[in-house]
C-alpha cells in the first residue's frame, strides 16, 4: 500500500513536471472561458492534453455560474496566457 501511495506521488509529479514543460514551450492546453457579464476572458490550466482540459471545463463553467457570471463561451486551445484574467471596462 505505501509503494503504490508513493508510485503515484512519483507519477503526479512527473505529470506536472512534463505539463510545466509543455506549458514552458507554448504547447500546453488552456481553457479560454469568455463571459459577457462580467465582461471577462479568463484562463484555466495548464492541461497535458486536450482531452483533460475538455473533462475539466464544466467544473469552471459551474464555478463561474455560481458567481453569476452570464453569457459563457468556453474554448481548449494551446496557448501560453501572459495574463489568467483579462477584464474590460465598459465604461471606456
Amino acid at each position: 500500500m505505501i509503494n503504490q501511495i508513493l508510485n503515484n506521488k512519483a507519477l503526479m509529479k512527473i505529470d506536472e513536471i512534463w505539463t510545466n514543460a509543455l506549458d514552458f514551450l507554448g504547447q500546453a492546453w488552456w481553457i479560454e472561458v469568455l463571459t459577457t457579464q462580467p465582461r471577462c476572458i479568463y484562463y484555466f490550466g495548464p492541461f497535458r492534453g486536450a482531452e483533460l482540459a475538455n473533462l475539466a471545463v464544466s467544473g469552471y463553467v459551474e464555478d463561474l455560474e455560481g458567481e453569476a457570471a452570464q453569457g459563457i463561451k468556453t474554448q481548449v486551445n494551446r496557448c501560453h496566457p501572459a495574463r489568467l484574467t483579462i477584464e474590460y471596462d465598459l465604461d471606456k
